[in-house]
């Protein structure tokens, strides 16, 4: 049998080519997650040495400035050191809830950045239903507190793996009306569509001025939901030594700590994007009309501009919750529960009604 050179070049040469494609396929698709996933690492970052930064002028103190100048590399220094430090298992404790409860923690927080728009066309996934999917999975991560908890057979532990899944219920209601408000506002529950719906009058479009009342309740849930003070019952050391998280070592104690953090950032993301108009200048048009176009520029500065102008409005954010840490004291259980379901859950639905009632007389 006589095999022609000419056919089998041919064929090894489009065998090669559809490997290339198939590769070239798999690096555009995992690129922009990679890169978002950096992003989100650097953001953490800076959020740590920020809050480190602004307690210590807060308190009047020195903060970090041993880890590089002004101690920027010290939360890096922090994670090496917990890397490499040993992985500790309670004897009689469940060891998989132990082990996999940090693990959806950090996942289900994560997932939530790829409806998160950071400019005009930069975002992982566009969806229909982009804010109450963050809303489901958000919803993930108090069970693997609970299960952290459960796992740790440590009273303690399972004490603050409570309070994490009461407080998350007790203030995820009162979110989600808010949330709901909003869409009926934009007529649209995709992230992409909420910054659009406000860019049309600039600075007077914004959410914050249609919603005042859903944004404060909106402002108080999202720290109850990331568990800071004075909201932070699961973890409170004078009652629990550390909640869930006391029997933990090494880099699993540090998955805690960066879902913390994750959560804080994820939360301001959402803040700037629903209520304080996303990527957009949002300076009214009569005063400054030629900064108003950057708003529509297109390309690698358009962009640009966009990333700056949300990464600058999340970061205010941050520093009211930083603040906030510092300023009020830590409530009880009690009060807690009752801030959550006999005041926020009543306005939140009330705005909601007040919002309903507007959008269907306007039509």
């Amino acid at each position: 049998m006589i095999v022609d050179t000419t056919e089998v070049q041919d064929i090894n040469s489009f065998s090669r080519l559809e490997s290339l494609k198939e590769l070239y396929g798999t690096i555009r698709v995992f690129t922009p997650i990679l890169t978002l996933v950096l992003g989100i690492t650097i953001g953490v970052l800076v959020i740590v040495w920020l809050e480190r930064e602004i307690s210590a002028g807060i308190q009047q103190r020195i903060g970090p400035e041993y880890a590089s100048p002004f101690g920027i590399l010290q939360a890096l220094a922090d994670g090496t050191k917990l890397l490499f430090k040993e992985n500790l298992l309670p004897a009689r404790g469940n060891t998989r809830f132990f082990s996999i409860g940090p693990s959806i923690a950090v996942i289900s927080i994560l997932l939530s950045y790829s409806v998160i728009p950071f400019s005009y066309h930069l975002v992982l996934a566009d969806l229909n239903i982009g804010i109450f999917l963050w809303i489901a999975v958000s919803s993930i991560a108090p069970i693997g507190l609970l299960m952290s908890g459960y796992g740790s057979n440590n009273k303690y532990s399972f004490l603050g793996g409570l309070r994490a899944a009461a407080q998350s219920i007790s203030y995820e209601i009162p979110l989600t009306l808010c949330v709901l408000s909003i869409s009926l506002l934009s007529n649209s529950s995709s992230t992409v569509d909420i910054v659009g719906a406000q860019s049309k009058y600039g600075f007077w479009g914004w959410n914050l001025w249609r919603q005042p009342i859903g944004f404060i309740v909106f402002l108080i849930s999202s720290l109850a939901e990331c568990e800071r003070l004075p909201f932070d019952l699961p973890e409170a050391e004078e009652e629990l030594v550390a909640g869930y998280q006391t029997e933990y070592s090494g880099i699993k104690f540090g998955l805690f700590y960066v879902a913390s953090y994750l959560n804080l950032l994820v939360s301001s993301l959402f803040v700037t994007v629903l209520y304080l108009g996303g990527w957009n200048l949002s300076l009214p048009y009569i005063f400054v009309p030629e900064l108003f176009e950057i708003n529509k520029a297109d390309g690698i500065f358009g962009t640009t501009i966009g990333i700056f102008i949300t990464l600058a409005k999340t970061y205010l954010f941050l520093f009211i919750s930083i603040t906030t840490r510092w300023t009020l004291p830590r409530l009880r259980m009690d009060q807690l529960l009752n801030l959550g379901w006999k005041f926020l859950l009543p306005i939140s639905l009330g705005n909601l009604l007040l919002t309903t009632s507007s959008q269907l007389l306007s039509l």
